[in-house]
């Protein structure tokens, strides 16, 4: 790829996140969008909706960005808890690898490689028209002994990163130890989740289970509860925990609106008693189906208690069977994060949920190789000019052909990855995980591997062998030939940088989706008494996305060291804009990153 296709790339990049930095100044300061903007702050009720016009608003500002910078660790972890600090210490630990290595591969490993005449001699004063190739390790002399100093340069930055992984370990467990020793004992660190239950003739589950623990743990064992199938019971408390909380809002905002119109002809109704009758109904509708789950047949499933923390901690280690599919034992979620659907589910079918899943990653995984072949052909000119001749004309263009060959690969990739991470997330619901944060903790893993799959090494060895199918003749020639080719992938990983790093992280500061979402729903609905939501971080997005950037740099700082100022200038985006989340946006739950 050539410089002027990447120079494309980064200029329309930069000028999107320009716009969406702007846009995001001036739109925070809008009290009608602090729904969007601050809905942290909306339901802490640190800040109202309603406010006088002021110009100012309308002028875009960098008054976050200094906030962003001085938020202490300290403040962090006292507004957002420990998860929010370990997330920020991804971050800065990537930060402080990539700029040592940054020192070392632009100061001394590319005038080495811009030395080599291996590809061709690079040409200064034409630098714009030259390709990226020369600015890589393939451009060193075959057999030069300056290849040792990349050979250095590896062993350096490695040892430096093992030190750095020290550090943070010992850091963040010292962080853990402390946060579990000031936080206060939760009734779920007593409590495992114990399945498969067998039951003898003429005794019920809550006989097995209290007859079991009484005689194998009769000094930890405190109590069990059996669990039944509860799902309609548990929409209608959801329902009712809705409605509860809009008549709270209704009761403690004076200026909202109390009377509504029902129906398209219907009258004007006063809101505090109408939600005060439909909460009665949905409170006897919740005795109703709470009585009839009592009547129905238990599953093969509970809750059981104990003592301490360290008696449940020891049960939940110890197969507590010769058959080792019987008294399965599980830590038991927080009740806030428990995904019900597969809480009593059988053994069978969570191994068949499990495969199931396997097997849908794997196809999903083949398929999306048509999308990555595809854009490794829109990154060869000659190539579509052979695929679609009548385009020639148009290729011919210099700032079209830089457009297509620089910017438009990595944007089409982007765009199908948007769809990659909900569907994890759908996969690993159905994997029978009891709670949300294991679900997104799995959806996390999936999509790593699903990325480094399809987009490290798919890309790098389609875009190596697309046009080189005679090599497999002569297999003594593969390593050397993916030894210049693969390099030579670094042009379009730049180019996927600045779009998946540069220009997502600032759309998500922007909010672009929510904020259409709102003035939809404001266009189209008269009444605001919505509950607002506060989101939380995208876990099963955002890390794969820090990782992979992190295999990026690692990879390709001594193959093509000039990828890495995009990384940095990506991870400096990254440590402001999240930092900003954490204040005003971002929700972080303690069950993940712990």
């Amino acid at each position: 790829m050539l410089v002027s296709a990447i120079l494309t790339s980064v200029g329309i990049n930069a000028a999107l996140c320009v716009i969406f930095l702007a846009l995001y100044s001036i739109l925070k300061k809008q009290p009608s969008y602090y729904e969007v903007f601050a809905p942290r702050l909306l339901a802490e009720g640190s800040s109202k909706q309603g406010s006088r016009f002021n110009l100012e608003r309308l002028l875009p500002s960098a008054g976050w960005l200094s906030k962003a910078w001085k938020l202490s660790e300290e403040e962090m972890l006292s507004s957002s808890g420990l998860d929010a600090v370990v997330y920020m210490r991804m971050i800065t630990f990537c930060l402080k690898v990539f700029s040592f290595a940054g020192i070392i591969g632009i100061l001394i490993l590319l005038p080495v490689n811009c030395s080599g005449t291996e590809l061709h001699q690079i040409d200064f004063a034409d630098l714009y028209t030259s390709s990226l190739d020369a600015f890589t390790i393939s451009n060193v002399n075959s057999g030069s002994k300056l290849l040792w100093i990349h050979f250095s340069a590896v062993y350096a930055v490695t040892i430096f990163i093992c030190y750095l992984l020290y550090y943070e370990y010992n850091y963040i467990s010292s962080k853990r130890i402390a946060y579990f020793y000031s936080a206060k004992p939760q009734p779920h660190q007593f409590t495992i989740l114990v399945r498969n239950i067998p039951v003898s003739v003429g005794s019920s589950i809550s006989d097995s289970v209290e007859r079991f623990f009484t005689e194998y743990h009769p000094t930890t064992y405190l109590s069990h509860t059996v669990l039944r199938r509860t799902s309609k019971v548990q929409s209608l408390i959801k329902d009712a925990n809705q409605l509860y909380k809009k008549l709270l809002h209704l009761q403690s905002e004076p200026s909202e609106e109390k009377y509504k119109r029902v129906g398209l002809c219907g009258n004007k109704v006063d809101l505090l008693d109408h939600y005060g009758k439909r909460l009665d109904d949905l409170e006897q509708n919740v005795r109703l189906k709470q009585s009839e789950a009592l009547l129905a047949e238990d599953t093969h499933a509970a809750f059981v208690s104990f003592k301490s923390r360290y008696g449940a901690s020891t049960v939940f280690h110890l197969q507590q069977s010769i058959n080792p599919t019987h008294w399965l034992t599980e830590e038991a979620p927080a009740p806030d994060d428990v995904y019900w659907p597969f809480l009593s589910s059988s053994f069978m079918q969570r191994w068949i949920s499990k495969l199931v899943v396997v097997v849908a990653c794997i196809l999903l995984t083949i398929l999306f190789l048509i999308p990555v072949v595809v854009v490794q052909g829109l990154t060869n000119l000659s190539q579509l000019e052979v695929w679609f001749p009548f385009l020639k004309s148009i290729l011919d263009i210099s700032f079209v052909s830089q457009v297509i060959t620089g910017y438009l690969p990595s944007l089409i990739l982007q765009l199908f990855l948007k769809a990659v991470a909900p569907i994890m997330v759908f996969l690993s619901s159905i994997q029978g995980y009891i709670s949300h944060s294991m679900i997104e903790k799995s959806a996390c893993k999936k999509v790593l591997w699903f990325t480094i799959w399809n987009i490290f090494f798919a890309t790098a060895f389609s875009g190596s062998i697309f046009n080189q199918f005679s090599i497999f003749l002569d297999p003594k020639n593969i390593p050397s030939k993916l030894a210049v080719a693969v390099p030579a992938q670094a042009s379009f990983f730049i180019a996927y940088v600045v779009t998946s790093g540069w220009t997502s992280t600032t759309s998500e500061l922007a909010r672009i989706f929510p904020l259409i979402f709102l003035l939809t729903t404001k266009c189209c609905a008269k009444s605001t008494d919505a509950e607002i939501e506060v989101p939380s971080i995208p876990y099963h997005k955002d890390i794969p996305r820090i990782l992979f950037f992190g295999l990026l740099g690692i990879t390709y700082f001594f193959l093509a060291p000039v990828i890495l100022p995009f990384l940095l200038v990506y991870l400096c985006l990254a440590y402001i804009i999240f930092r900003n989340q954490v204040s005003f946006l971002i929700l972080f739950y303690l069950s993940y990153l712990l």
